[in-house]
């Protein structure tokens, strides 16, 4: 009862931790014992990329996600992309360390609005960016990441109308690569938007030998200056190709350390953000409430739990799976 209190109270354990434990031998020792599996996203902090069994952007953990027999998933992330791994993989328990673990992306698509602005476009196909809800997932007919985006919205018939949801910038960019008149829903991620163009500049004319490298979800005025636009995983491959040694890579900073890992001979400068914080970058408060210390206590006490209720499952299994398919 303390546990589930605790869980209720703040989103994740805050039992103490014994003293002068090794939190990651721990974990790894644990993990073991429990058949569990750690994915990590790209955007979680260094240390908890460094004990995971796999690292990865959206699509890559959706698929491994899929596979894994595992009787654990533990998911360091964010709210969705848990609720994702337990709808490919629903005899799983998936664990997130913090429920508070959210999106600022996801949260801009309400249930009921977009309800509602589907049914304006009632013939139209309904392919949403993997940052939503369970229940856009759902309500759409196919997911994408920013991997694959413009590969699934090709693969839709040409005469089909599509509203692309939530990542309007995203759905700006796919709009211009594929040549579709896409119905855009209004969102955004506050990490990609937050992007200071001004500071930016600055540092492009401080680096004249840099390349800037941007997601998609940036800002078109961060993109119109960008020598190569890609997903986390598209980035982390051209920095490791590229023949220029400086990048100033404009996404969150946690993928800075999977590109010092890959490229180390080159210097990596993270797109300031509007706000100072403790780096000056663009930092995911969501994915850096990931922790040792959280992840410890979710493996020893098998909580938080994700949970997708079955008329949910349904519906966005689907989408996921015609997303997977055209893969």
């Amino acid at each position: 009862m303390f546990i589930e209190n605790d869980i209720k109270n703040n989103g994740f354990i805050t039992k103490k931790l014994p003293e002068g434990i090794d939190l990651k031998s721990e974990i790894l020792k644990m993990k073991a014992e429990k058949n569990a599996v750690i994915l990590a996203h790209y955007y979680v902090s260094d240390d908890i990329q460094a004990i995971a069994d796999y690292v990865g952007d959206s699509l890559a953990l959706a698929q491994i996600s899929k596979k894994l027999s595992a009787e654990i998933i533990v998911f360091c992330g964010v709210h969705f992309m848990a609720e994702t791994a337990k709808i490919l993989n629903p005899n799983a328990k998936v664990l997130l360390p913090d429920l508070n673990a959210g999106c600022s992306l996801a949260d801009s698509a309400p249930e009921a609005s977009f309800k509602e602005f589907k049914s304006q476009h009632p013939d139209a196909v309904v392919v949403s960016y993997i940052n939503c809800s369970s229940e856009i997932k759902a309500l759409s007919d196919y997911i994408c990441t920013s991997s694959n985006a413009i590969d699934v919205v090709n693969a839709i018939p040409k005469e089909k109308q599509i509203i692309f949801a939530p990542d309007k910038n995203l759905g700006m960019y796919v709009q211009q690569v594929t040549g579709r008149d896409l119905i855009l829903w209004d969102g955004a991620c506050m990490v990609h938007v937050n992007i200071s163009i001004e500071k930016l500049q600055m540092i492009i004319d401080s680096n004249p030998e840099a390349e800037l490298i941007a997601h998609p979800e940036c800002l078109p005025a961060v993109l119109s200056k960008a020598q190569f636009i890609g997903s986390t995983k598209a980035l982390l491959a051209y920095v490791q190709t590229s023949p220029t040694n400086t990048f100033i890579v404009a996404t969150e900073a946690g993928i800075l350390y999977q590109m010092k890992l890959q490229a180390p001979d080159k210097k990596f400068i993270p797109a300031p953000a509007l706000e100072s914080n403790s780096c000056a970058c663009s930092e995911c408060p969501y994915m850096k409430m990931n922790t040792l210390e959280k992840l410890y206590n979710t493996l020893y006490y098998e909580l938080p739990e994700i949970y997708v209720n079955e008329k949910t499952q349904e519906g966005a299994l689907k989408a996921l799976n015609n997303m997977l398919a055209i893969q």
